[in-house]
């Protein structure tokens, strides 16, 4: 199935108390008797993306044949619901104007990950802004430890949307946590395998907000490649099958996330994911895209994302 192409490709989702299905045609497809069930949904899964290639066909067979169920019927899971760990670029795109700063990274805590539909519930810690980073990511599908650009893409099992929530603190001992609190981590709202998807540079990433365009960009203005990325990631720390790799944003799209809203990310040929916001402080900023915070970085002014806000009186 070709990237663009009539067919549909495969999107593995988990659901209700960690089944394993397939999507097709706005219904789940339960496929568990391909897939074993082990002790936990994170085990399951990563049973799968193991041995993906010994099950592929029993798969397609069985999405033929199954019984499919309405996706309003299903609790739909994350798809990788408690990886091993979350590894993230920073600084990762040419904000459309050919940007490229060096490589960095970051680790974002796996007790983060949010259910597709769930609620990003912002802590009380007095942030300047909590951001939204609409973001690819992509799922590790066999060890990576430093492995060469060329061949980085054959360690990626698939693709899921996501968003690196972020909490923007003072330059302070919180920052290294901004990132990490529950919740802060939304994906899904499936998996689409890399065969799926030869280039992961022809997709397009786009977020709004209670209806209002947010984030609209193509993963093409990424500063260093998917394989670039990878390859220097695994220079950092080891990669395991079932570990997510948020592959950064673009953020001339960046807003605030505050109380009451409600946010959709699509990004084309893998999927839509959707979250709601909730505060319980009730904290107010400007809506909209935090153009204070774009074009610091289009700029390149050095002055941090979210350094130069406040929330409204």
């Amino acid at each position: 199935m070709e990237q663009g192409g009539e067919e549909e490709a495969m999107k593995i989702v988990l659901y209700d108390d960690g089944k394993v299905g397939l999507l097709s045609d706005g219904n789940v497809v339960d496929v568990s008797a391909v897939v074993p069930r082990a002790a936990t949904p994170q085990l399951t899964i990563q049973g799968l993306i193991e041995s993906f290639d010994s099950l592929k066909g029993a798969l397609e067979r069985e999405l033929e044949r199954g019984r499919p169920q309405p996706l309003a019927n299903v609790w739909l899971r994350a798809p990788v619901p408690r990886p091993g760990k979350i590894v993230c670029m920073g600084g990762n795109f040419g904000e459309f104007v050919g940007r490229k700063g060096v490589l960095w990274g970051f680790l974002k805590s796996p007790e983060a990950v949010l259910d597709p539909g769930g609620t990003v519930v912002l802590p009380p810690e007095d942030a300047n802004i909590f951001h939204h980073e609409a973001e690819l990511v992509a799922i590790i599908g066999r060890t990576a430890t430093r492995v060469r650009a060329d061949g980085a893409l054959t360690h990626v099992f698939g693709y899921t949307c996501g968003c690196d929530v972020s909490a923007r603190f003072p330059p302070d001992s919180r920052q290294q946590f901004g990132k990490s609190f529950d919740t802060f981590a939304p994906i899904g709202p499936c998996i689409v395998t890399s065969d799926e998807v030869p280039d992961p540079h022809r997709l397009h990433v786009r977020m709004w907000v209670d209806g209002q365009v947010r984030h609209d960009y193509p993963m093409s203005d990424i500063a260093h490649s998917v394989e670039e990325s990878l390859a220097w990631m695994s220079s950092m720390v080891t990669l395991k099958p079932g570990d997510l790799f948020f592959l950064g944003t673009n953020h001339q799209g960046i807003g605030p996330l505050q109380d009451g809203e409600r946010a959709r990310i699509d990004i084309e040929g893998i999927g839509r994911l959707e979250f709601s916001v909730s505060d319980p402080l009730k904290r107010r900023w400007p809506k909209g895209v935090d153009e204070v915070s774009a074009k610091d970085l289009r700029e390149g002014t050095g002055v941090g994302p979210g350094r130069r806000t406040r929330p409204l009186p």
